[in-house]
């Protein structure tokens, strides 16, 4: 059987060190040896000790550049879910490496530090397009798009906190209803309600089958209907 990737080995060593002796007390040499690699090895991989610990955000903020461009005036919102889950579907798919960084940034102040500089990236990447898609950088569209992209990235950390702490069986189906929540908040521009009310129904994607979600959405229209 073959060796896992070296990225992968110093990702692996690091941990179980900064398990066995603390994080601050842990070298880049220290990493280097336990995985069977050398030095070299170690910095072409990662910069630091502290990219060791840390998901490849440029890498995942250019995935979401790349599906909110491929969206339209009207797909702008089903674009921004599509890069929430897409967020979440990376720390899913790391399973328990990212339960262990979520341990360890927990402990460690100057790590929790750089988490939160990143979540503001994201969030800095969400408020631009919003922004864009509400008509540019001028009142109110400027502090919508702020309120809404907070909004959309504190659904996506409820949620990834909520499965990283085991209390999630389906983290998937929950950003999906949290980004329902969100998006509600938040008509269209130029979206007003019909006249003599009516009912609006609002398209997501969902992992549910069709026939699971029939009888919810006859008994939205049908409350909507009554009201």
């Amino acid at each position: 059987m073959s060796k896992p990737p070296a990225r992968i080995r110093l990702a692996d060593a690091a941990f179980a060190l900064f398990d066995e002796r603390g994080y601050e007390q842990t070298t880049v040499d220290d990493i280097a040896e336990r995985a069977g690699l050398g030095r070299t090895t170690f910095f072409r991989n990662y910069r630091s000790k502290e990219d060791v610990i840390f998901p490849d955000h440029d890498r995942l903020l250019e995935l979401i550049r790349d599906r909110l461009a491929t969206s339209s005036h009207g797909t702008a919102l089903v674009a921004v879910s599509d890069a929430v889950r897409l967020v979440l579907l990376h720390y899913v798919e790391e399973g328990d490496l990212a339960r262990r960084r979520y341990a360890l940034t927990s402990k460690v102040a100057a790590l929790r530090d750089r988490e939160i500089a990143s979540v503001g990236r994201y969030q800095r990447l969400f408020r631009e397009f919003i922004a864009d898609w509400m008509g540019g950088p001028t009142e109110p569209a400027s502090l919508r798009a702020e309120l809404m992209a907070a909004a959309v990235v504190a659904a996506h950390n409820h949620v990834l906190r909520r499965w990283l702490r085991g209390e999630s069986s389906d983290p998937v189906a929950e950003v999906d209803e949290a980004m329902r929540e969100v998006l509600a908040l938040f008509p269209a521009p130029g979206s007003s309600p019909a006249p003599g009310g009516g009912t609006t129904v609002v398209a997501f994607r969902t992992g549910q089958d069709i026939d699971t979600l029939l009888p919810s959405l006859r008994r939205l229209v049908e409350d909507g209907a009554e009201h």
